[in-house]
């Protein structure tokens, strides 16, 4: 098989899959629009700087409407942002971590809107330079 044939039908792979995430993105905000709840705190979400729909869905998804988790630090640890020193008794174990059981998937999700906040809004990015000053390693500041 040549590489010309490869490329076609990977392209027409590409364009079936990108057709059948439209299709669900519509489904999802069908769905969110018939729900009064939902369509409330998807619009809540997506009215802060920086919460575009992939992350507002995600969120609503993952935390089932943020009926799954009844605080902030519950959530927190499930996103996967809430680092945690490793103890056992009164010794501290190395450097701090987050939890071995979150969400991954809603982790890299907030990942990314946090870089993208600091590339697009002044205020983050500011903060995020104060953060980045304040300490060696930029991959955590985005958790900040």
């Amino acid at each position: 098989m040549s590489a010309k044939i490869l490329e076609q039908v990977n392209r027409k792979a590409i364009k079936g899959l990108e057709k059948s995430m439209e299709q669900v993105e519509e489904k999802m905000q069908e769905f969110i629009a018939k729900d009064g709840e939902l369509k409330r705190k998807y619009d809540l979400l997506t009215s802060v700087k920086g919460v575009g729909k992939v992350l507002a869905i995600s969120l609503l998804v993952y935390t089932q409407g943020f009926s799954r988790m009844d605080d902030g630090r519950k959530l927190a640890c499930y996103c996967g942002v809430a680092p945690y020193e490793y103890r056992s008794g009164t010794s501290v174990m190395g450097r701090t971590g987050v939890s071995k059981f979150a969400n991954k998937e809603l982790k890299q999700v907030l990942h990314m809107a946090a870089l993208n906040s600091v590339r697009f809004n002044a205020e983050f990015r500011l903060y995020f330079e104060r953060k980045v000053g304040e300490e060696q390693d930029e991959r955590h500041q985005c958790h900040a």
